[in-house]
């Protein structure tokens, strides 16, 4: 072989090289060069709908493309997630999920996707406690009001949760244990319906998230009678914990967090967070989300999201296999 046909052989193995880093660059940089679709696996009402409709917007504003949101309900939020887990790759798919996601794989046998391998981490966008509620013409002022009246009449008292085996469910199970009461427990299929039926009075207590049920308590619709955090939440600085109520191991936190299907590209899954870290970022967007529904921000990286998903499914898994909760 002469030195002119190796030194070609040699361009030729340099360029090859640089071409997926080439194909990778380009990429990156065209994306996003058609509409991108965000699958909300919750009806309109909740708090999954909402943040999934705010980041789409401002992002649309930012990259000239539309974000458009696709409600995929069902099975508590694993019907949406499942589309988003066989979806094609190529970075135009992503999914908003609750605190459910972590919940799923031990509640519902031969899910049809695996939460931790399937879906690529974008970032943890918030979390918050929860709230215990109940419509103001209920006679129940304090959890020890509602733990009398559960007591007095037990298996009567019925309470709403965006499903079964959400973090409103394992919390009051929790609870319910450690105080020596029961409750009725009623699941909807989203934070949307169960609010209607709280206001409504057709149960008597609910639990949703602080983002969730804020807004009500401020304009009279709701009263929040305990909260599941470590300490007393922002927005409803007058209301106890848990803690503070005798229950010194319920805690409880809502979350949402972004996916996208797995092998989705990591340079867009990066390029996308970077834009949502400056949406998230803006005064307006932390203001409302922050001061005004409760949401402490946490805008993690893909990696700080998969071991929080990682380790809230083992903690909440244990729960539900300790206390036989079905679907």
């Amino acid at each position: 072989m002469g030195i002119k046909t190796i030194k070609a052989c040699a361009v030729t193995m340099f360029v090859a090289a640089l071409l997926p880093m080439s194909a990778v660059a380009a990429t990156n940089a065209e994306f996003p060069s058609k509409p991108v679709r965000f699958i909300v696996p919750f009806p309109p009402g909740g708090t999954v709908d909402p943040l999934a409709r705010l980041i789409g917007a401002r992002l649309s504003n930012a990259l000239g493309q539309q974000f458009i949101v696709d409600n995929r309900t069902g099975g508590s939020g694993t019907i949406g997630t499942g589309i988003a887990a066989k979806a094609n790759p190529d970075g135009y798919t992503y999914v908003f999920v609750f605190d459910t996601h972590a919940v799923n794989p031990a509640l519902i046998p031969n899910l049809p996707f695996d939460t931790l391998k399937d879906l690529a981490p974008v970032m943890l966008v918030g979390r918050a406690p929860y709230g215990i509620i109940t419509q103001p013409a209920k006679p129940y002022k304090t959890m020890g009001d509602v733990v009398r009246a559960a007591k007095a009449k037990p298996d009567t008292l019925t309470y709403g949760t965006v499903g079964a085996g959400s973090l409103g469910h394992l919390a009051l199970t929790l609870a319910g244990q450690s105080g020596g009461f029961k409750l009725v427990h009623v699941p909807y299929k989203g934070g949307g319906p169960m609010t209607v039926a709280v206001i409504g009075g057709q149960i008597d207590l609910g639990i949703g998230s602080t983002a969730l049920v804020t807004p009500f308590a401020n304009d009279g619709r709701m009263r929040v009678l305990a909260t599941t955090g470590d300490a007393r939440a922002a927005t409803l600085p007058n209301v106890p914990t848990l803690i503070e109520e005798g229950y010194k191991d319920v805690t409880a936190y809502a979350w949402w967090g972004i996916f996208a299907p797995a092998r989705t590209p990591p340079a867009i899954i990066n390029k996308l967070h970077g834009e949502m870290v400056k949406v998230l970022n803006l005064p307006d967007v932390r203001r409302h989300l922050g001061e005004q529904l409760g949401m402490e921000l946490m805008v993690s990286t893909p990696a700080e999201l998969q071991k929080w998903t990682a380790a809230e499914l083992e903690r909440w898994s244990k729960v539900i296999r300790d206390n036989n909760i079905k679907p």
